[in-house]
Formats: structure tokens, C-alpha cells, sequence
């Protein structure tokens, strides 16, 4: 695996794994909370830098498993 095939992989894992965790611990603003232009299905405390840091751990495991299966020859992309 090339440096460009390996950092395309992993922004293709990266990726799929920030929809995977986004809802994690999602909690709607509560009505009285509510301000005069606030959405009322927008989440209370987002959290996002935890779940980036959530994202980028997860999907360096997942990068590294997928690498290990690549290198190792069982699954091969070359006729």
C-alpha cells in the first residue's frame, strides 16, 4: 500500500466513522431553553471535539486492521 492509497483509506474510514459516532449522546434542547431563533431539534451540547477525537482513535484502529489484511496478502487487489 502506497502513502496516497493508505491516506485515502483512512479519509474514506475517518469519514464513515464521524456519521457513525455524530449521534452519540445527542440530546435536544430542552423548550425552555429554547432562545427566539434556536432550532428546537438542535443538540443541547454537541460535543464535537470529543467525538472528532472519538473519530480520529476509532478510525486509526480501523486502518490499522484494514492495513494488516492488505499487507498480509488476504485480501490481494492485484490480478
Amino acid at each position: 500500500m502506497t502513502f496516497w492509497t493508505g491516506l485515502a483509506t483512512y479519509a474514506i474510514i475517518w469519514w464513515l466513522v464521524i456519521f457513525m459516532v455524530l449521534p452519540w449522546g445527542v440530546r435536544r434542547i430542552g423548550p425552555d431553553d429554547l432562545g427566539e431563533m434556536d432550532d428546537p431539534g438542535a443538540p443541547a451540547k454537541p460535543r464535537m471535539l470529543l467525538k472528532l477525537a472519538i473519530t480520529t482513535v476509532l478510525s486509526g484502529v480501523v486502518f490499522g486492521l484494514v492495513y494488516l489484511v492488505i499487507v498480509s496478502g488476504v485480501i490481494s487487489f492485484r490480478a
